[in-house]
Parts: structure tokens; sequence; C-alpha cells
């Protein structure tokens, strides 16, 4: 039912340490690591400001360490091999490439993964020295020069790169990982969500009955049960939590293909609370995906968009939409389908999870 990022996110509110994958560290499953000594065990201020009450009765001595099953598309057999040579750890790419002779593209799928940061490289830094590995001039591994010590060969300097910007970061977790240790996406876009209006997650607790909100999240969970008479209920996430959300019949026909299709949505709507249960009953929707496209476009963090940036690419007239009083910018309405912008975010969000 849980998606391994919806996991990752419960963990980690509740005080857990997860650590990323790494190739000196990880193996195929996720594992329970011990804290070291001076990082001082369990720190119950890890734990979400929703969760303390639970603070007497969480405690762990563990931390979790992502598994390389976790990296789309890598082969487990290549992985079960880079365990087995790794011995008392890699000290390069090329090290790692030289014992256990992968290939090419699957230690360029462990850079775009990050599995290098153990190393001091970053992800751009270790996906420049993977791409730099050519067997048909690596001399190193012809038994001659297998033979000689590695200090004893000559290797070009490290290149210099330009580090990543925190959107980017974010975004190629998605990608590798489905998820990221770093950052949420929505986190990118607070300020200006703050500017047009929009509550998080956890702004919902402090809220009244009946109070009128409008929230935005990715989508985690759409669940349409037998029993519930067409109702849609739809789990969103930013970077505070999550929101429950449900949708009537009438509402979901009006908007269907958001509903089903928005990674990322935009809503209006009343909240409803009883007995320690918070809902927001939505009345409108919009596909806001295309925002987190904007990184893509134009290789910025999510951040703050100059009033310029907003004129130049409406997503809503901005007349109708004082009149509807609907989600205005930064949360627009997205591409049509097909456009490239929309495409990318595809092959980067999850699409959300479809139960009936």
């Amino acid at each position: 039912f849980y998606a391994p990022a919806q996991l990752v996110r419960d963990a980690r509110d509740h005080g857990v340490d997860i650590r990323p994958v790494d190739i000196n560290h990880s193996t195929w499953d996720c594992l329970l690591e011990s804290h070291e000594e001076e990082a001082g065990g369990f720190d119950p201020a890890r734990i979400a400001s929703r969760h303390r009450s639970m603070a007497g009765v969480i405690g762990s001595n563990k931390a979790v360490r992502i598994g390389f099953r976790q990296i789309k598309g890598i082969p487990k057999e290549a992985m079960d091999i880079l365990v087995a040579k790794r011995g008392a750890g890699y000290d390069s790419v090329r090290d790692l490439w030289l014992r256990t002779r992968l290939a090419r593209p699957v230690i360029e799928k462990l850079a775009d993964a990050d599995c290098f940061s153990s190393l001091g490289l970053s992800r751009r830094e270790a996906l420049w020295a993977a791409q730099a590995l050519d067997g048909d001039a690596a001399v190193e591994v012809l038994p001659l020069f297998e033979a000689a010590p590695q200090e004893n060969l000559q290797h070009e300097a490290e290149m210099v790169l330009p580090r990543m910007l925190p959107g980017e970061e974010v975004l190629s977790d998605y990608r590798s990982l489905t998820f990221s240790l770093k950052a949420h996406p929505v986190s990118f876009l607070r300020q200006a969500m703050q500017r047009a209006g929009l509550k998080s997650a956890t702004d919902l607790e402090s809220l009244s009955h009946g109070a009128k909100v409008e929230i935005a999240g990715l989508v985690l969970v759409r669940q349409r049960p037998g029993s519930a008479k067409g109702v849609i209920f739809m789990t969103l996430e930013d970077e505070t939590g999550t929101a429950n959300v449900i949708v009537w019949p009438k509402v979901f026909e009006r908007y269907r293909p958001i509903v089903m299709g928005a990674r990322l949505v935009a809503l209006r709507g009343r909240l409803q609370k009883a007995h320690g249960v918070i809902h927001v009953v939505a009345d409108h929707l919009v596909d806001a995906s295309s925002r987190l496209g904007l990184l893509l476009e134009d290789l910025k963090t999510f951040d703050t968009l100059a009033h310029a940036d907003e004129v130049r690419r409406p997503g809503v007239d901005q007349r109708q939409a004082k009149r509807d009083k609907v989600p205005r910018p930064p949360i627009a309405a997205a591409p049509p389908p097909g456009h490239p912008r929309r495409s990318a975010m595809a092959d980067l969000m999850p699409k959300g999870r479809n139960f009936h």
C-alpha cells in the first residue's frame, strides 16, 4: 500500500536516522546500522512535532541504510559483485571499476543515484569520473598492470565541477530512487505558496473545522472504495506531512483528469475535523505539475519566482482567477498532454498509487 518514499518519511518523522545508499556501506537490501558513538545514538529531537507525545515509547539504537535495490534499473547481480569485492572499501570510482569490472552504464547509475558520497564525491563529480572510464584504453586491467600496486599507477587530476543546485539534486534523487533524503520538492515552492495563501499540511492542525483552505502537494494515493458510493479519497504530501482529501462524485467528474493524472495538485476546499481526523473536502482542483518542471526548463531552484517570470508564463488569467477565487500563481495550470515539460515531469515524479 505504501511506497518507499512514505515509509522513509514516516520513519524519519518518528526519529529514525535514514542514511543514503552508498557504494561503501549499502547492500542489496536495506540494513540496520549502529549509531556511531559521536552521533550520540537515538535523538528524540528528530521526532516530528505531531509525534512528540510518543517520545517516551519511541526508541532506537539503530539507523537504516538504504539498499541498492532502491535504484531504478540497477541489476542485483552487479551489486552482489560490488559487495563481494568491496573488502575494506573503495577509494575511487576507478578503484571500484578495476576491482569489480562492472559495466560503465552500471557505474553511471550508481553515480546518478549519488552513491559515492563516502568518497567525498558529488553526484556530478562521480558521473564525470564514471563517464571517463574507457575499457579499451585502461592499461590497468592488463595482467602486468593489474599485479602492480595501485599507488605506482599515474592518474589524471580530478576535474573540479560546479555543484548541482539543491532543486536539481532533489529531482535527480527522484529520478534514480523515487524519493530524496535531501529535501521535498514542494519545499522549494513554499515561499511562493505562502504568498499565494496556500497552507501546508501541518497548518491544517491549527485551523478550525469548516475553515476554507487552499493546499497543494504531491499525490501519493487515490482510493475509491466500492462502499463509498463514488467518493474519492486522496492523500497529498508536502514537506511538512500529508493531508487527506475527500472528492465528492460531482467534483470528481468535473476534475477527473486532474484527480487521476496530476502529480502535483493544488486545491481549494473546506476543512473537516472530527475525532482527531482532518480532511479537506475539495471543491476546486488544479494540476500544478508544471510548476515543478520550471526547474528543468530554467535550471533554477523552485524557491521564489520573479514577478516578470509570472507574467511571462501566466498559468491562469489573473482576472478570472480573482473572480473564481481559485489557486493563483505560483500554482499554475499544467501544459497540455504531450508538452515537453509535462513529459519530463512524468518521468521524475511518482504517479501516485490507485486503489479501488
